[in-house]
């Protein structure tokens, strides 16, 4: 059997941190294990920017199917001031909670 590309799954994520100070664009293809290597990053001090906030709440995500979409994505959302990130995720979580219990 052959497959196609572009039958994979691919997430645009953004997380916070708990008093929601501070916001982390990412994207990945699992997004359950990859919100765990940040809690996991979190804990153990690690220097990146995600774990120097503590950055490990889930308040948006959305799903592609070919990582070039993803990628052009997230490119797309980084650029944007917080103010138009936050109409983003009230897009789908307009009470801003965290919604990582959708991928444990």
């Amino acid at each position: 059997m052959h497959l196609q590309d572009g039958y994979h799954t691919y997430y645009l994520y953004i997380i916070t941190n708990k008093s929601k100070t501070v916001f982390y664009t990412g994207i990945t293809n699992n997004l359950r294990i990859r919100l765990s290597q940040h809690t996991d990053n979190s804990t153990k001090g690690n220097k990146t920017f995600a774990s120097k906030y503590n950055v490990t709440f889930l308040l948006y995500y959305e799903k592609f199917t070919w990582i070039q979409e993803a990628i052009a994505r997230e490119k797309e959302v980084k650029d944007w001031r917080r103010e138009k990130k936050i109409d983003l995720i009230k897009t789908i979580n307009p009470n801003l909670d965290f919604l990582n219990y959708l991928f444990t």
